[in-house]
């Protein structure tokens, strides 16, 4: 019990000493990630657009920045992807540490940064284990997206690929119908 408590504490600790960062556990260990750049943030507002422009909220969903996502992978495991969409009562799910259940999280995405292994290997495996419907990464690294779907067993089948030209499709189990540029999902609006 004194390792699960001290790296729970060990995290709040990073996450004061460093702000702007973000600080995760994922698997039992902890991750820091640095402050995101311009490109990364406007893909994110882009993307609080499109859902607002096709009424998300009207549809009974929440498309929130930053949420954490309490992770059944470890005692004190937690993420908090770049952008989620979560059902509209996300609030009543709350475990702890501001960290809400995977059951009302039914989509994630995440852009990478400079740790983008992360986001393209860990969270893979730890999304899949907790159940998340639909992990959508922009890839920056590669210049590619990609999407994973419908876990069973803990894991995502192969993801789709999408390259520069194309629309991503949000999938059905989200609840609404919405195409995403994957030009503005590596680069920002442009």
């Amino acid at each position: 019990m004194l390792h699960e408590s001290s790296l729970a504490d060990a995290a709040d600790h990073l996450w004061e000493e460093l702000p702007g960062h973000r600080v995760e556990i994922l698997n039992g260990s902890i991750v820091v990630t640095p402050p995101p750049d311009g490109p990364h943030q406007e893909s994110l507002t882009w993307l609080v657009e499109e859902f607002s422009r096709i009424g998300a909220r009207q549809a009974g969903l929440r498309y929130i920045g930053g949420i954490g996502l309490w992770l059944p992978t470890g005692p004190d495991d937690y993420a908090v992807p770049d952008f989620s969409v979560v059902d509209d009562d996300y609030r009543d799910a709350l475990v702890e540490k501001d960290c809400y259940a995977p059951h009302v999280f039914r989509l994630v995405l995440e852009v990478t940064s400079t740790n983008w292994s992360n986001d393209t290997a860990i969270k893979v495996g730890t999304y899949a284990r907790a159940g998340i419907p639909a992990y959508l990464i922009a890839d920056r690294h590669h210049d590619e997206v990609l999407l994973y779907t419908d876990p069973k067993d803990g894991k995502y089948p192969d993801p789709q690929y999408f390259k520069r030209g194309q629309s991503v499709p949000v999938p059905e189990s989200v609840g609404i119908t919405l195409d995403l540029s994957v030009d503005t999902l590596l680069d920002g609006d442009d």
